[in-house]
C-alpha cells in the first residue's frame, strides 16, 4: 500500500503537477513501506509562515486519521481499536460465564425447591390420612360377641346379622370408622381380623438360583408340627415338567442364604402355585387335574386326596399371568381355603371352605369377579382380596369380599410389583404378613388391618 506524504505551503494542499522545480521523494519508512515525498516550493512565500499552524495541525490531524483507519484494516495495529475489540470480547465471555455459573446456582436452587415442596405435599397428605385413621369411632349398634373360630366364620349367619354390611357407596365411610393398627406379631391381644388398610413396601429375601424359579411358591406352617418347628420356611420351585421338590429351611436366614436341610420328593406332580401349609402337611393340586392332594411332611406320604368338583383346572380358569393357576389354595385365622372358577360359574371366583382333613368342600360363595380378570388373590379373616396386575410396579387391591356377608366391594389399596411378574401371592398367618413370588424374588409384605370394635 501506498502512502502519500502532502506537505503544505500557502496554507494549501498542493498536488505536483509538471512545473520543473517540483520534487520528488520515495523511500521505504521504518514500518517497510515504499512512501513518496513531494516537495513544491512556494511562488510568493520565501518561507512558511507559522510553522504548525492551524492547517498544518488540522491536517496533522486527518492524517493520524487516515493512520488509524488504514492500521485497522491491515490488522497491524494491536494496541488500537482492535485491540481494545479483544479486551471487550474477553470481558464479554467472563460476564457470560459469570451469568451462566449464576443461572445453573438458580436452576440448582429451584430443582431442590420443587423437591422440598414434594415432599411437604407428601407430608401434608400422610398427616391427612392419619388424622382420618384416628378420627373417633362413632357409636354403633354392639358387635355379635365372637365364637370360636371356625363357627365365627359366617358360614351359616345371615347377612342382614353383619353389622359391617354395606354397599359400595359406603366405602369411604366404613374407612373412616376403623383404628388403624400395625400387624402383630402373632400375639394374643392383636388379633384384629378388620379390613386391610394398607400394605407395605416389598422386602426381599432371596432371588430363584435357575429358570426353574421364574415361578414359584413360598409358605410357612402357622400351626407346625413335630418334627419341624415353626420357623421352617419352605418352597417349591415351579417351573418345569417335573414339579416335585419341596425344599426346607430352618428359618428365615437359611432361606437368604440358600441352605436347606429338608428336601423332600413329593410323590404327584405339582399343579402351579396354588401350595399351602396346615397343621403339618402340605396341601397342593395335582398335575394337570382338579385332585387336590394333602401331603402329610412328618410321614412323607399322602394322608388324603380328593377332586374339587366342578373346578378348573390346567388353564380353563387361570389368574390373569396365566401359568396354570386354576386352583390357588390358602390358610388364614379361619383354616383352609380353596379359590377357583367352573362352567357353572362361567368364570367367576368361587370360594370354599375345606376340610383340612378330609377336603371336603364345607360351603362355597360365588363372587361377581372374573377370576382372568385379576392376577392373583389371597384371604385374610375370611375375606377374599384380588390384585389388579401382576406387572405394573404400582397397582392396587381392587376387591374384596367378605364371606362373614356375602358381600363384595371395590377397593383401591397401593400394592407394589416390585420385579414386575408376580406370580405367586398368600397370606402368611405366621407372621400375618403377605408373601410372595415375584420374577424369580421371595419378597413379603407388612400388613396394617383395621380393627373391628
Amino acid at each position: 500500500m501506498l502512502v502519500l506524504l502532502l506537505l503544505c505551503t500557502s496554507g494549501l494542499l498542493l498536488r505536483g503537477d509538471a512545473q520543473d522545480r517540483a520534487a520528488l521523494w520515495r523511500r521505504d519508512d521504518r514500518n517497510g513501506r515504499c512512501q513518496y515525498t513531494f516537495s513544491v516550493p512556494s511562488p510568493t512565500e520565501a518561507s512558511c509562515p507559522q510553522t504548525g499552524g492551524p492547517e498544518v495541525e488540522g491536517l496533522k490531524a486527518r492524517l493520524s486519521l487516515l493512520e488509524v483507519l488504514v492500521s485497522r484494516l491491515t490488522g497491524g495495529d494491536t494496541g488500537g481499536p482492535q485491540g481494545a475489540t479483544a479486551r471487550d470480547q474477553t470481558e464479554l465471555h467472563q460476564s457470560l460465564n459469570r451469568v451462566t455459573g449464576e443461572r445453573n446456582l438458580l436452576q440448582g436452587e429451584k430443582e431442590r425447591l420443587e423437591q422440598e415442596l414434594e415432599g411437604l405435599q407428601r407430608r401434608m397428605e400422610e398427616m391427612r390420612r392419619e388424622r382420618l385413621r384416628n378420627k373417633p369411632c362413632p357409636l354403633q349398634t354392639p358387635a355379635v360377641p365372637p365364637s370360636p373360630p371356625l363357627q365365627d366364620s359366617g358360614l351359616t349367619r345371615p347377612a342382614g346379622d353383619s353389622a359391617w354390611q354395606t354397599g359400595p357407596q359406603g366405602f369411604q365411610e366404613l374407612k373412616a370408622e376403623v383404628t388403624e393398627v400395625p400387624a402383630p406379631d402373632g400375639s394374643e391381644e392383636n388379633t384384629g381380623c378388620g379390613d386391610v388398610v394398607s400394605v407395605g413396601e416389598p422386602v426381599t429375601h432371596r432371588k430363584a438360583d435357575t429358570i426353574a424359579g421364574k415361578y414359584g411358591v413360598w409358605m410357612q406352617d402357622p400351626e407346625a408340627v413335630s418334627p419341624y418347628g415353626p420357623n421352617m420356611i419352605w418352597r417349591i420351585d415351579t417351573i418345569g415338567s417335573d414339579v416335585r421338590q419341596l425344599y426346607g429351611y430352618e428359618d428365615m436366614e437359611q432361606l437368604t442364604k440358600g441352605f436347606p436341610s429338608k428336601v423332600l420328593l413329593l410323590p404327584e406332580l405339582v399343579e402351579s402355585t396354588g401350595s399351602t401349609l396346615y397343621r403339618g402337611s402340605l396341601y397342593y393340586q395335582r398335575r394337570r387335574s382338579r385332585s387336590l392332594i394333602r401331603f402329610d411332611l412328618a410321614s412323607e406320604s399322602i394322608a388324603a386326596r380328593r377332586e374339587l368338583p366342578h373346578a378348573g383346572f390346567h388353564g380353563q380358569f387361570p389368574y390373569s399371568w396365566g401359568g396354570y393357576t386354576d386352583i390357588d389354595l390358602s390358610v388364614d385365622e379361619q383354616g383352609l381355603w380353596a379359590v377357583y372358577s367352573s362352567s357353572k360359574a362361567k368364570g367367576a371366583i368361587v370360594i370354599s371352605q375345606l376340610d383340612p382333613n378330609s377336603l371336603e368342600v364345607k360351603r362355597s360363595w360365588e363372587t361377581n369377579i372374573r377370576k382372568n380378570s385379576v392376577a392373583n388373590s389371597f384371604i385374610i379373616c375370611g375375606k377374599l382380596y384380588t390384585v389388579a396386575s401382576y406387572t405394573s410396579p404400582d397397582t392396587i387391591i381392587n376387591y374384596m369380599y367378605d364371606t362373614r356377608t356375602s358381600q363384595g366391594k371395590s377397593v383401591a389399596i397401593p400394592f407394589k410389583n416390585k420385579y414386575r411378574y408376580n406370580s405367586m401371592i398368600d397370606y402368611n398367618l405366621a407372621q400375618r404378613k403377605l408373601f410372595a413370588w415375584d420374577n424369580f424374588h421371595m419378597v413379603s409384605y407388612d400388613l396394617r388391618l383395621g380393627r373391628q370394635e
